[in-house]
């Protein structure tokens, strides 16, 4: 029985060609998303075997949706596709529950590879990036997200959505609380983050690697 896949990016054209070669390769793929909070959606309706995503997505960050979605337990293993290559988003996307991590400019032969082993229950590191989780581990260095540890998931999920821009309104509607919940977390992330406006709450994001906006 062919393996079923789930694509998250924003970029139309990346999942059609994607799409096109797992395919190709007797891979069935059961859906896409251009973004990180339909992405979520369609795992807990569709139910694929593994995810492949973007961390840089709207909406939602594919480090948060892989976060949100291992939280539920989830028999989901996850592919971090991007385009980043430093320690932290590295770190951050394993801590959050991704099985693998490639970037966007690796052979399509290293997706089939890391696809399998996932699905076999193993990590799976693009060759290029393995130094980088190598040198960190031996200097004891980890990536972390600073004071970005405090916060809490919601938090988070709130800040991208600050950060893209999106009215009040239109936060409490994505994720279905209210105005005044939607009002509660931004002054609590002030608060925790010591910043007096949006805008500085934008430039934490972006710093962070939230949105990359």
């Amino acid at each position: 029985m062919a393996a079923r896949i789930l694509i998250a990016d924003d970029h139309q054209l990346l999942r059609a060609g994607l799409r096109s070669l797992l395919e190709e390769q007797g891979f069935e793929v059961v859906g896409e998303s251009e973004n990180g909070r339909g992405a979520v959606n369609l795992v807990r309706k569709l139910k694929p075997d593994a995810l492949i995503i973007d961390i840089n997505m709207p909406i939602l960050n594919g480090i948060e949706a892989t976060r949100l979605l291992r939280k539920q337990a989830l028999q989901l293993k996850v592919v971090v596709l991007s385009m980043l290559s430093d320690s932290r988003s590295i770190f951050q996307a394993l801590a959050a529950g991704a099985s693998g991590y490639l970037l966007k400019d690796a052979a399509f032969d290293e997706m089939v590879l890391a696809l399998k082993a996932v699905l076999r229950g193993q990590t799976f590191l693009s060759p290029a990036i393995a130094h980088v989780v190598v040198q960190s581990a031996l200097a004891s260095a980890p990536a972390s997200a600073g004071e970005c540890c405090s916060i809490s998931g919601r938090e988070r999920e709130v800040l991208q959505l600050v950060a893209e821009g999106r009215p009040t309104r239109e936060i409490a509607a994505l994720l279905f609380i209210s105005v005044k919940t939607v009002e509660t977390h931004r002054k609590q992330l002030m608060d925790k983050l010591k910043v007096r406006s949006i805008a500085e709450l934008t430039k934490y994001a972006v710093r962070e690697g939230v949105t990359s906006l």
